[in-house]
């Protein structure tokens, strides 16, 4: 008796709504397509990287719509904070395929389009697929920059509806390259972004990226879908088609950090050498500058353990973002001798490591780890710290 009425009142409603489930979703032609959409990239700094996307077409049933992993709620709580730990939930949207075109023409972005080589039964494999990840329980995912994200979740999908999602991928002429060097190629004129992105990424980020790793990125997804060989021995997709053409103005290129911190060390290092001869204090100036690099310090080591960002572990740029400046911007005139020797060890490894560490630093951390050193190395010195003595 208590088998039937669990039946009844669990099993049953369940059954009924996976039949209307199946029932409300329609069955593609077989004049049906999917394709790849590749967006062109945008002026801010989030749209360097471009966008990807996925359309499905069936035109006897007036079907045509774009699935877009890439969406979040602005409105949401904790946004900026959900940003920041590593938590904040991208959701999958669809959209009309002309409304999402004239977007982007609006844009003034380039748009792209692959038809994939699809049979009837792989298109309504991927069709169901794409229609179960829109339903509210499946739709929002946690985002991850290089492992989960719009371009890797059109790839997983479009490889899950293949009867054999056994593919070939030719490796593209720039093989090797680590997660942090693909990213250059699409920040080059951000030099200012392209720093604040190599003091975040850890050494995580220097290893070789597969051939399949490499589809994170949407351009090269479409890159590696041109090679795509499927099991049968046939291209996966066809030669990518442009819709729409690039009208936007480029980003203007931004002045290299490079040689504003160098032109930085050479300006400390000569106040240094006159302050030392004149016996000047430089508190006014190595207050601010030691504080600056403990409070960054503090963020390298928020990203490493209060997040859950794969990409923020492991980060050596701690080693000249050092937080042992916590401790010298409160005692800077009574630091201890054995912390400055430690400190200034940290900074010498950083600028002789480039060659052998195994973590890419930014070049301009040369100049920065330098200008450090020489302010660090003035509290050392022996007439320095006489006079220091002197006015305590």
């Amino acid at each position: 008796m208590r088998t039937k009425l669990w039946l009844k009142t669990t099993l049953l409603p369940i059954l009924v709504a996976m039949w209307c489930s199946a029932a409300a979703q329609p069955r593609l032609t077989d004049s049906s397509f999917a394709s790849l959409i590749t967006c062109g990239a945008g002026n801010d700094y989030y749209l360097s990287f471009g966008h990807t996307a996925i359309r499905v077409c069936d035109p006897q049933q007036g079907i045509d719509k774009v699935y877009n992993y890439g969406t979040f709620d602005f409105d949401s709580p904790n946004l900026y904070w959900n940003f920041v730990r590593g938590y904040l939930n991208y959701c999958v949207s669809v959209s009309d395929y002309r409304r999402f075109v004239a977007v982007y023409q609006y844009e003034g972005r380039s748009l792209d389009e692959q038809r994939l080589r699809l049979t009837p039964t792989e298109v309504n494999s991927l069709f169901a697929a794409l229609e179960e990840n829109c339903r509210p329980e499946n739709r929002y995912y946690i985002y991850d920059f290089f492992r989960d994200n719009c371009a890797t979740r059109a790839r997983d999908i479009i490889l899950g509806a293949l009867d054999n999602p056994d593919i070939f991928t030719k490796r593209t002429a720039d093989t090797n390259l680590t997660y942090r060097q693909i990213i250059y190629r699409y920040v080059d004129r951000l030099k200012w972004w392209q720093l604040g992105v190599d003091l975040l990424l850890g050494m995580r980020c220097d290893r070789p990226v597969s051939t399949f790793d490499y589809m994170f990125i949407p351009f090269d997804l479409q890159n590696q879908l041109d090679t795509a060989i499927s099991a049968s021995g046939q291209p996966l997709a066809e030669p990518a088609v442009q819709v729409l053409y690039e009208t936007k103005q480029p980003n203007p290129e931004s002045l290299s950090p490079d040689l504003m911190f160098w032109l930085l060390f050479a300006a400390v290092a000569s106040l240094s050498v006159v302050a030392y001869i004149k016996q000047w204090h430089l508190q006014w100036l190595d207050i601010p500058l030691f504080a600056l690099v403990a409070l960054l310090s503090i963020l390298l080591l928020v990203m490493w353990f209060g997040t859950i960002h794969w990409c923020t572990k492991w980060n050596l740029n701690l080693l000249w973002l050092n937080p042992l400046f916590i401790y010298i911007v409160f005692r800077l005139r009574k630091s201890n001798r054995i912390v400055l020797y430690i400190t200034i060890a940290c900074l010498a490894i950083t600028v002789t490591g480039f060659a052998w560490l195994p973590q890419q630093f930014n070049t301009a951390a040369i100049p920065i780890a330098l200008t450090l050193a020489v302010r660090l190395a003035s509290y050392l010195l022996p007439q320095r710290d006489k006079t220091i003595k002197e006015n305590i």
